[in-house]
């Protein structure tokens, strides 16, 4: 027997408290898949779970993290495979028709890359070292970087203790300023306009949160 889903009154209440995060939720999927029209489908997959089983949401609390779960859980379970695969086919085509300069919001990144990123300072080169990072730090950077989430609803969307999400974020972040740093010294340009970053200049949790 089909397990019977959210009733009819809650459609309303679905689409008023969910469908806003549409936008973050292709946001996520396209970082996550790195093809749109994977994204666009696990969007959609995502939010039909969602809906489905909308009568397990708490009201009041989270909605976007809690879409953000069901779609990183989709992702692992239905598309990752074939990404890692898209991965290791295109290897050798990574950095082709990059810039041959490095913009100055690239070199402000790697100083701090999470003021960065959250002041949406996302300039081809620092999407590009932002999708290079591994998964698990990738996401917990965009998570908490961009989407602005707390350290125990990404543990909860990641399914993970939080201080696995301070260790990922402090990596990521870490992993990141070093990339950009790197597009600076393959430039010649550090030396000029950089001397002196730290090497741990990295702001290894977010302002505000113990």
């Amino acid at each position: 027997m089909a397990t019977p889903g959210p009733k009819k009154s809650s459609r309303q209440e679905f689409e008023a408290v969910a469908l806003p995060h549409l936008d973050a939720l292709y946001g996520l999927a396209t970082r996550l898949c790195r093809n749109e029209r994977d994204a666009e489908d696990l969007v959609q997959d995502a939010v039909l779970r969602g809906w489905r089983f909308f009568d397990r949401f708490d009201a009041g609390t989270n909605c976007k993290a809690w879409l953000f779960k069901i779609l990183h859980n989709t992702f692992i379970n239905k598309y990752h495979r074939g990404v890692r695969d898209r991965d290791l086919a295109g290897a050798l085509a990574v950095g082709e028709g990059e810039g041959a300069t490095v913009s100055h919001d690239a070199l402000r990144a790697a100083r701090d890359p999470e003021s960065a990123i959250l002041g949406g300072v996302l300039s081809t080169n620092v999407q590009h070292a932002l999708d290079e990072l591994p998964e698990e730090f990738r996401v917990a950077v965009i998570l908490s970087d961009l989407e602005e989430l707390s350290y125990r609803e990404i543990a909860d969307v990641m399914e993970c203790p939080v201080g696995t999400v301070m260790s990922r974020l402090y990596r990521g972040r870490r992993l990141l300023q070093r990339a950009l740093r790197g597009y600076a010294e393959e430039q010649g340009i550090v030396k000029a306009e950089t001397e002196g970053l730290p090497e741990d200049n990295v702001i290894p949790f977010r302002r505000g949160e113990p």
